[in-house]
């Protein structure tokens, strides 16, 4: 009960955040669009009638300042820095971050009750959740190899920070050297770095971010 009033306090200091929209439309979404910014769908009952209202929540990529806005019936409602919370009738869209992107959209109602959003049909999120619904084994087998690659990785990589932190004068007479039993090449570090971002995106594309994801980023920033 606490911590759904904590929860409940800091989505409201995230409204505070959002701005209002300008009215625009919204453009269909195009396969091209992949490359510049994620949609999401959800419809909400809007009255005690059943009429059903649909939000849209759009995500750009590559811009100075990470934001989502808000789409009511394609009509531009708001805006707001993500991570973010957003007004809608009944409830708020909550949208949460990683160091990968989105990392969770949540629909909370009044009541608290929360709902999944979902991606745009067309999208490549789309297009994986599609994959895991039509194709549960294999879906199963390619996030089992992100895990996998994930784990090789880190454990490859703190071997490695270990070695670098031993050089430390300090630590060398104090504690003693580790040498790490696995000497890479430059070039196999940049592929297994590779391998690890292209297994966070993946995890970051069913939205089922994990520590290790995060972790690996830091590893490949202080590389």
């Amino acid at each position: 009960m606490m911590l759904r009033s904590l929860q409940k306090n800091k989505r409201r200091r995230k409204l505070k955040k959002v701005k209002e929209g300008d009215g625009h439309r919204l453009k269909e979404y195009r396969i091209w669009n992949i490359f510049s910014h994620s949609l999401f769908h959800i419809e909400i009952i809007s009255g005690t009638d059943g009429e059903k209202t649909n939000y849209a929540i759009k995500s750009s990529y590559f811009v100075e300042e990470p934001r989502v806005d808000l789409y009511r019936e394609g009509r531009h409602v708001a805006f707001s820095k993500l991570p973010a919370v957003l007004p809608t009738d009944r409830g708020v869209i909550e949208v949460k971050t990683s160091s990968t992107g989105i990392s969770g959209i949540h629909y909370f109602t009044d009541h608290d009750d929360a709902f999944s959003v979902f991606p745009d049909k067309r999208s490549i999120r789309g297009f994986r959740l599609w994959l895991h619904k039509q194709f549960p084994k294999i879906s199963g087998l390619i996030g089992l190899i992100a895990i996998i690659t994930l784990l090789t990785s880190l454990t490859l990589g703190l071997t490695q920070v270990m070695e670098s932190l031993s050089d430390i004068p300090w630590i060398s007479q104090n504690i003693g050297t580790f040498n790490s039993p696995i000497d890479l090449s430059v070039w196999t570090n940049f592929a297994i770095g590779i391998a690890a971002a292209l297994a966070g995106t993946e995890r970051a594309l069913m939205m089922k971010n994990h520590w290790l994801i995060d972790i690996e980023n830091i590893n490949a920033g202080e590389g």
